[in-house]
C-alpha cells in the first residue's frame, strides 16, 4: 500500500457508531448485550449440535455452520469497536484492517453459498423425502461446505489484495466502525473505478446466483409442501421452510442494501446503521429463530441440562 506524506503514521481511524452521549451509552450496552447473546447462543448450537447423536444429520451439520460463521462474524468488529469506544483508541493498524477484511468479506462470501446449500437440502429433503440420504450423503455435505468456506476465503483475500494496493494519501478516518471495503475506497486518492465494478460483478455472483438457486428451491418446496395430504407434515416443512427463509430475507436484503447501490446513493449513517444489523443482530438472531422453532435443538438443549 502507498502512502503520501503519511508513511510515519499509516494506521486508519474507525470513527464508529456512538458519541458519549446518554442515548449512545445506552445503544453501547445494548449492543454489548446482543454481542454476549450472539456468542452465547451460537456458541450453543454448535456444541448441541456435536454432542447430541440425534443432531447429526446434513441438516444440523449445515447450521452448526451457519453458527460458526456467525460466531466468527461478529467476533471479527464488535471487540475492536468495543475497545475503541471504551479506550478512546479508534486507530487500526494497517495489518489489524487486511485482518478484519479479510474474516469479514470471506465469512461474508462463506455464509451466501451456505444458505444455498440450506436451501438444496431442505429441497431435497422435501421433495425427494425416500432418496433424500443418497442424493445428499455425508460426502457430498461435507464436499459443499468445505466449498462454502473456500469460496469465501477466496473472495477475502482478492480484497484485501486489491483494497490494500491503492493509495491512501488524504483523511485515513473510515466512516465506519470496522475496515469495510466500500468506506475504505473513499479515502482512496487512486482511481477505483474497475475495483468497483469487479465488486458489483461480485455481488451478483454470490448474492444474485446463490439468491436465485434458493428462491427455485423454496418455490419447487412450497408446491410440494401445498400437495401434502398430511396436515402434520405440511406443518412441520412450513416450519423448517420460513425459519430459513426469515434468515435469508434479512442476510440478503441488507447484504445488497450496502453493496449492490451506485456509489453516489450512498449515506455513511445509513451504512454504519445497516452494516450493525446484518454484523451484529443478525448473528445473534440466527440461532434463534432456528431453536425456538425446532424440537430437536430444544429437546437436546434439555437433555444436557437434564445431564448437568
Amino acid at each position: 500500500m502507498e502512502w503520501d506524506n503519511q508513511t510515519f503514521n499509516p494506521d486508519f481511524i474507525l470513527m464508529g457508531i456512538f458519541s458519549y452521549t446518554p442515548t449512545h451509552i445506552f445503544l453501547f450496552s445494548l449492543v454489548l448485550g446482543i454481542f454476549t447473546m450472539a456468542f452465547l447462543a451460537n456458541t450453543l448450537m454448535v456444541l448441541l449440535i456435536y454432542l447430541d447423536t440425534r443432531l447429526h444429520t446434513p441438516m444440523y451439520f449445515l447450521l452448526s455452520q451457519l453458527s460458526l460463521m456467525d460466531l466468527m462474524l461478529i467476533c471479527t468488529t464488535v471487540p475492536k469497536m468495543a475497545h475503541s469506544y471504551l479506550s478512546g483508541r479508534k486507530s487500526i493498524s494497517v495489518a489489524g484492517c487486511e485482518a478484519q477484511i479479510f474474516f469479514y468479506v470471506s465469512l461474508f462470501g462463506a455464509e451466501c453459498f451456505l444458505l444455498a446449500v440450506m436451501a438444496y437440502d431442505r429441497y431435497v429433503a422435501i421433495c425427494y423425502p425416500l432418496q433424500y440420504h443418497s442424493l445428499m450423503n455425508w460426502k457430498l455435505c461435507g464436499l459443499m461446505a468445505v466449498s462454502t468456506w473456500i469460496l469465501g476465503g477466496f473472495d477475502g483475500i482478492v480484497d484485501v489484495a486489491a483494497t490494500m494496493s491503492f493509495s491512501y494519501c488524504g483523511s485515513r478516518e473510515i466512516a465506519q466502525f470496522f475496515c469495510d471495503v466500500p468506506a475504505l475506497l473513499h479515502l482512496s486518492c487512486t482511481d477505483t473505478s474497475t475495483f468497483e465494478t469487479l465488486i458489483f460483478i461480485c455481488c451478483v455472483v454470490m448474492l444474485l446466483l446463490p439468491l436465485s438457486l434458493i428462491i427455485i428451491s423454496y418455490t419447487r418446496v412450497i408446491i410440494t409442501v401445498i400437495r401434502m395430504s398430511s396436515g402434520e407434515g405440511q406443518h412441520k416443512a412450513f416450519t423448517t421452510c420460513t425459519s430459513h427463509l426469515t434468515v435469508v430475507g434479512m442476510y440478503y436484503g441488507a447484504a445488497m442494501f450496502i453493496y449492490m447501490r451506485p456509489t453516489s446513493n450512498r449515506s455513511p449513517t445509513q451504512d454504519k446503521m445497516v452494516s450493525a444489523f446484518y454484523t451484529i443482530l443478525t448473528p445473534m438472531l440466527n440461532p434463534l429463530i432456528y431453536s425456538l422453532r425446532n424440537k430437536d435443538v430444544a429437546k437436546a438443549f434439555s437433555k444436557v441440562l437434564g445431564k448437568r
